[in-house]
């Protein structure tokens, strides 16, 4: 038996450059999953006529890897992917093409070359914002000088693989109430920001707020919201009570709160149109708690927010399926078919 002959395949381009693509996740688009926006990148690069590089195979992909994806529910002002290109391009003509192909919701806010900016990956921390509805500031401050008090601070998360136990205390390099929190319209919510280190396993937010709940039973009103606003290299000069900062912070109030300041152009003011709307919306969903007839408005879940299909008309009773299971009256169906 003779072994069958393979074709011949030419080699894919080799890359030649290298960049690194920061991201802003917001909007519906949180609660895409990674899978999502990695296909939602890939068909952007192809709309912007990128010179992508393809691995080699039978089944060749295009070159781009993700570092430390945000959870699914959370929005993001600091994603990271590396993308290898086949020909040099200008990383500012990258990002303004790149910006234009992608859906609403997935901004491109800068592009590094790799060969400049040495230190772009080394992503040890993350800067989170989570807004509690429902909670007062007194009492978001009570829970986090317990969590900080304590020295370790172990919580369940249920994976594929079983129950797993975290300490969420070990990640937390600061945590504080956001000063912001008990101004006018911030008065119907609580504001923390926390810096959490990059560990394996990893501990998220959604973690943290499990520990501050079983410390102080703290509880928010409705689903929080969690917002990375930025991740980076951790410095060494970091506080426990250092602030975070914020989505426009500078080079120097990112250095201040424990993170190393990223290589590459210094993070820019968020641009008009939906950028400023999409970050408006943490604001939005602060209300005075004075006023007795406003109420919180929970986020919409993926499935409410997303476009749905045409209803299934009315005649059309089930799926088309010969032996009825998915029919509501399959059993009454069959009972009559049995009857002489």
């Amino acid at each position: 038996m003779t072994a069958r002959h393979q074709p011949a395949t030419p080699a894919p381009p080799p890359a030649v450059q290298r960049l690194v693509i920061r991201y802003a996740k917001r909007g519906r688009m949180r609660f895409a999953s990674h899978r999502d926006i990695a296909r939602a990148v890939e068909r952007g690069v192809r709309r912007a006529g990128l010179p992508v590089a393809f691995s080699a195979g039978f089944s060749p992909h295009p070159k781009i890897s993700y570092h430390g994806g945000a959870p699914t529910g959370a929005a993001s002002e600091a994603e990271y992917l590396e993308i290898a290109l086949t020909a040099t391009v200008d990383p500012e003509d990258v990002r303004v093409r790149l910006d234009e192909a992608l859906p609403e919701g997935i901004d491109v806010i800068e592009v590094s070359d790799m060969a400049v900016a040495t230190n772009a990956t080394q992503l040890e921390a993350s800067v989170w914002q989570v807004v509690l509805p429902g909670v007062h500031r007194r009492d978001a401050v009570s829970a986090v000088q317990a969590f900080l008090a304590s020295p370790t601070v172990e919580v369940e998360r249920r994976t594929s693989k079983g129950v797993r136990r975290l300490d969420a205390r070990a990640a937390v390099v600061s945590l504080e109430v956001d000063q912001h929190a008990s101004a006018g319209e911030h008065t119907g919510c609580a504001i923390l920001r926390m810096v959490v280190r990059h560990l394996t396993p990893a501990v998220r937010p959604n973690d943290i707020l499990v520990a501050l709940r079983h410390l102080s039973a703290l509880e928010p009103s409705s689903a929080e919201i969690l917002t990375r606003l930025a991740q980076g290299p951790l410095g060494g000069t970091a506080a426990a009570g250092a602030s975070a900062p914020g989505p426009d912070m500078t080079a120097e109030q990112f250095g201040q709160s424990g993170l190393s300041a990223p290589a590459g152009p210094a993070t820019e003011a968020s641009r008009p149109g939906r950028r400023g709307a999409a970050l408006r919306q943490v604001k939005a969903t602060c209300l005075d708690a004075n006023d007795a007839s406003l109420a919180y408005a929970a986020p919409a879940s993926a499935y409410e927010q997303l476009s749905r299909g045409a209803e299934r008309p009315e005649e059309v009773a089930c799926a088309r399926e010969p032996d009825g299971r998915d029919c509501p009256n399959a059993r009454e169906r069959a009972t009559e078919q049995r009857v002489p």
